[in-house]
């Protein structure tokens, strides 16, 4: 996911990471580009995912693929 939304924002494209509070405190996650919204659970990241996303690309080996 990280070469995507770098690739993203290296091509001036709007990012937002979508991101469970318990991946954040365990530091989890790497350099967010764009805006990063952080919220409580995994099922209201997919939520948030709907509203927000315009497409969708799903990556093997992730944790909610």
């Amino acid at each position: 996911m990280g070469c995507v939304s770098t690739a993203a924002a290296m091509h001036e494209r709007r990012v937002l990471g979508i991101i469970p509070s318990a991946f954040t405190e365990k530091n989890l996650i790497g350099k967010t580009y764009g805006k990063e919204l952080k919220v409580a659970t995994m099922h209201e990241r997919l939520l948030k995912m709907m509203v927000f996303g315009d497409a969708f690309i799903a990556l093997p080996g992730v944790f909610d693929t």
